[in-house]
């Protein structure tokens, strides 16, 4: 397999790259009972899967992947720049978000709520990987997912888009539920332990928390996220 590829197992992540037509497939590794459950995704793209036992691959994947008896090898999805995503609706911005389980989910809930675009730096986030699109569970198909060099011009590129940009912060003075959310709005999230750095959080136009009555005041960074855009959707 090459490393140029995109790796991606699983029943969601596999299934939506099937019905993706932007996806070039390479390959796909079966077990049977997994190619007879897809059969008609697999047909519809005139595909032939090699049938293996779900052994060979544990042994390609590792014994913790719940790779579900699927595996697809598939060409790298080309991702817009941050001038080519529509200037419409909510887009989410990762400062220093790193965990690929965390991006993952974040991608899932972008999904979930029909989010514009993701937007991360190129360093200090996670490259595309199988442990990611396995946490996205099929979303990484359906959500740009934009990597900019540097998230303050990211972000004055989006004002002068006319977005508003919030960040959330646990020690805000401002509920997320208080705010204007008529689009385009953007929300940036921070990461763990750290939140947003202190330029980020000079760049945004409203600091903003989540209003939560409970002991722990936070939440982790992808649950804050889709908290987040229930709370700016609902209305």
């Amino acid at each position: 397999m090459s490393e140029q590829n995109d790796i991606i197992y699983g029943v969601h992540p596999v299934v939506e790259a099937l019905k993706n037509p932007r996806r070039k497939i390479y390959s796909l590794k079966a077990s049977k009972n997994a190619a007879d459950r897809l059969a008609a995704e697999i047909a519809a793209r005139g595909l032939t899967p090699e049938i293996v036992h779900p052994n060979v691959l544990d042994r390609r994947l590792g014994p913790d992947a719940v790779h579900q008896g699927l595996l697809m090898e598939a060409r790298a999805l080309d991702q817009p720049r941050l001038d080519q995503i529509e200037k419409s609706g909510i887009v989410v911005l990762l400062d220093q978000v790193t965990d690929p389980h965390n991006v993952g989910a974040i991608l899932r809930s972008c999904a979930a709520f029909n989010v514009t675009a993701l937007v991360a730096t190129a360093r200090h986030s996670p490259e595309a990987s199988a442990v990611l699109f396995k946490s996205a569970s099929g979303a990484y198909e359906h959500v740009p997912f934009v990597k900019v060099t540097n998230l303050a011009r990211a972000i004055q590129e989006l004002k002068d888009a006319s977005f508003r940009i919030l960040g959330l912060d646990s020690d805000a003075p401002e509920e997320i539920s208080g705010i204007d959310a008529r689009p385009p709005i953007a929300i940036v999230l921070g990461a763990e332990g750290k939140g947003l750095r202190q330029l980020t959080r000079d760049s945004c136009d409203h600091l903003v928390r989540l209003a939560m009555n409970g002991p722990i005041r936070s939440l982790n960074v992808s649950n804050a996220c889709a908290v987040s855009l229930y709370a700016l959707t609902r209305r």
